[in-house]
């Protein structure tokens, strides 16, 4: 790698004076959610030329609404789609033994065995984990990254989730899955990446026209209008793929997930699922996130209607939620323990039958008539990396340069006991990995921002620094709503609102 890593306002002024300079891209990517950036990073790291066009921020869509796991595929057995839950448990293992052991950690799981699961329903659950371990140990994690599952008794489940009800408590089956860090966060560091292997990445900047491999492109900070000549030009637009590209048919679900504080679960050690009351193979997930948070979720509903740029949480989708949780706890759980909400869209391609929610997770890869136009829709944010392989040996044939992204760390990745050595916060490791002596040294000028923004959160003020730096943010939704999440609580973006205005107004962008 010869290029650099970082995305700034600089770096970004460069970018656009090389395409709108003339010369034809080997592939130029519409979209900066994870689809995209992990095209860029394939197809980059063959050596090809190519530069990413987002008309917002990275992440700025359905990869930044996740339930913030790297999972097995343990659902996707429980629709018999087994080749879904291979692909996800074998990348799964990448990630976390390959190129983002800093952002990907093990989480225990409980599927809690109470009333509201009769015993043949915990059989099922109990031989569906079974299976998802093989396909563990076949990807080849080891007991060491990821533990196997087992039976535990009421007494350990309630020593991990201390909330847990009492009344018809049998125990639980522990098993355990990955964690990630932030879903934004890995966007943007796949992307920076990419920028590394020699990808122009270029955020703000709108899509109005391809025909023949001639995109029409708007820098939205200035109203400049250009063109870009490519030999290939991806779709990557998730949801809004058929807006570029017609033919492309989708039927999005919508997924919404509530944001709680800790202490209304009990302060949980480990993520429980709980079975949603009439369904075969739908589960409730409450998954703590390690900073006093838990994220329940998920809906999985069809959507109907226009794709907004930030769906909502109806109050449906949050009774729902919360009454499905609440069956597992001793005591119920009301709109007042929620702190935050937020929903996105999933791109489904259309199958024409039964509901969004036994729709496989395949991806698919639509091309043109003429192969200029290749768009990439379904799939999952887990298995982004192989989406990606598939689409660029597409496209450069069986001739052309070999897949090379299973074996490249992504920016800031190394083994695990390299980075229990760094001497850096943790906080700064487990998001910026080797990387983070880098980031703390931001704060060599002014050591108040080696502290928290405010009182009572983890994130640190170098981060948001870092962010203008090095992490493409241009402005204060970009830093605060995409680089550190604050923006899930609202009353938290207001208190860091002051330092992120005076960072912006300090750092040229």
């Amino acid at each position: 790698m010869n290029h650099s890593a970082s995305l700034n306002a600089a770096q970004r002024a460069t970018a656009l004076e090389r395409l709108a300079s003339g010369g034809e891209l080997d592939m130029l990517v519409v979209g900066g959610g994870i689809t995209g950036a992990g095209v860029a990073l394939d197809a980059a790291s063959r050596g090809l030329s190519v530069a990413l066009l987002e008309a917002h921020d990275l992440a700025h869509g359905t990869s930044r609404w996740s339930s913030k796991l790297i999972h097995g595929g343990l659902r996707y057995l429980r629709h018999l789609q087994v080749g879904v839950a291979w692909e996800s448990a074998r990348e799964r293992h990448i990630l976390m033994t390959r190129t983002a052991q800093h952002l990907v950690r093990p989480m225990p799981f409980l599927a809690v065995l109470d009333d509201s699961l009769r015993p043949v329903g915990g059989v099922l659950t109990e031989l569906g984990v079974r299976v998802g371990d093989v396909l563990r140990i076949a990807s080849g994690t080891r007991g060491g990254q990821l533990p196997g599952p087992r039976r535990i008794s009421a007494h350990e489940a309630r020593r991990l989730v201390p909330a847990l009800r009492r009344e018809g408590l049998r125990g639980a089956i522990l098993f355990w899955d990955g964690q990630l860090e932030d879903d934004a966060h890995l966007v943007v560091t796949v992307a920076r990446t990419a920028a590394a292997h020699g990808a122009d990445i270029v955020t703000h900047c709108a899509v109005d026209a391809i025909a023949d491999g001639q995109v029409r492109a708007t820098d939205r900070l200035t109203g400049r209008s250009f063109t870009v000549r490519a030999r290939t030009v991806v779709n990557a637009t998730g949801v809004w793929a058929d807006l570029i590209d017609p033919a492309v048919r989708l039927r999005p679900s919508k997924g919404a997930h509530l944001v709680l504080d800790s202490a209304a679960l009990g302060d949980p050690r480990a993520a429980i699922i709980v079975p949603v009351a009439g369904e075969s193979a739908r589960w409730v997930g409450a998954t703590p996130t390690g900073d006093g948070r838990v994220i329940v979720g998920l809906t999985d509903e069809e959507h109907h209607g226009p794709i907004e740029d930030e769906p909502t949480v109806t109050a449906a989708e949050e009774h729902f939620l919360l009454s499905t949780v609440a069956t597992a706890f001793d005591h119920p759980l009301g709109p007042e323990c929620v702190i935050g909400r937020y929903a996105g869209y999933r791109p489904l391609l259309d199958s024409g039958t039964g509901s969004t929610a036994d729709i496989s997770r395949r991806h698919a890869i639509i091309a043109s008539q003429d192969g200029r136009l290749v768009t990439l829709v379904g799939g999952k944010l887990t298995t982004y990396r192989r989406m990606a392989q598939d689409l660029v040996d597409r496209v450069v044939g069986d001739h052309g340069p070999r897949c090379r992204t299973a074996s490249i760390p992504l920016v800031g990745a190394a083994p695990r006991a390299q980075l229990r050595g760094i001497d850096a916060p943790p906080r700064l490791v487990a998001r910026y990995g080797t990387e983070a002596p880098e980031v703390a040294a931001l704060a060599a000028a002014d050591p108040s921002l080696l502290q928290p923004v405010f009182d009572g959160t983890p994130v640190l003020g170098v981060e948001l620094l870092f962010g203008l730096r090095h992490e493409g943010a241009l402005d204060v939704d970009d830093l605060l709503d995409r680089r550190v999440r604050l923006g899930l609580v609202s009353a938290e973006r207001l208190r860091a609102q002051p330092l992120a205005d005076a960072l912006l107004a300090a750092v040229p962008v």
